[in-house]
């Protein structure tokens, strides 16, 4: 009998041997799931960064766009008021109304008459 004794054999139906593996399976099946679970939400953050950067870019380039055709308009309306003011300076040199005497009077105009007496007339062109 004591060589019975001597060779003691764990089965797995031993409880000690068996709780042993279940918490290690156990444990790394825990642990696996948990990288499981990490490596996804890492890459669902990857790609959430993805799509900002994407999304900023898309941004910046229209931003670009808009800049540029507002410096291109900003072109157009200066050349136009440079050419408005070349007009203007031009028909001051000439204009009727801006050298009448009436013009440097205080008192204000009370009929539209007053406005065409500065204008020259044609009998008045004809006499002069």
């Amino acid at each position: 009998m004591s060589d019975l004794n001597s060779s003691i054999v764990y089965s797995p139906t031993d409880d000690s041997c068996t709780d042993r593996e279940s918490q290690d399976h156990g444990g790394g099946n825990k642990k696996l799931r948990r990288r499981e679970k990490n490596r996804i939400a890492a890459q669902r953050s990857r790609k959430k960064q993805t799509q900002k950067a994407d999304k900023l870019h898309e941004e910046y380039e229209k931003l670009e766009q808009e800049n540029t055709a507002l410096k291109r308009e900003i072109r157009k309306l200066s050349e136009e008021v440079k050419h408005l003011s070349e007009a203007l300076n031009d028909h001051e040199r000439i204009c009727p109304l801006i050298h009448c005497a009436m013009n440097f009077v205080a008192t204000p105009r009370r009929h539209p008459d007053v406005l065409t007496s500065c204008l020259p007339r044609d009998d008045q062109s004809e006499v002069s």
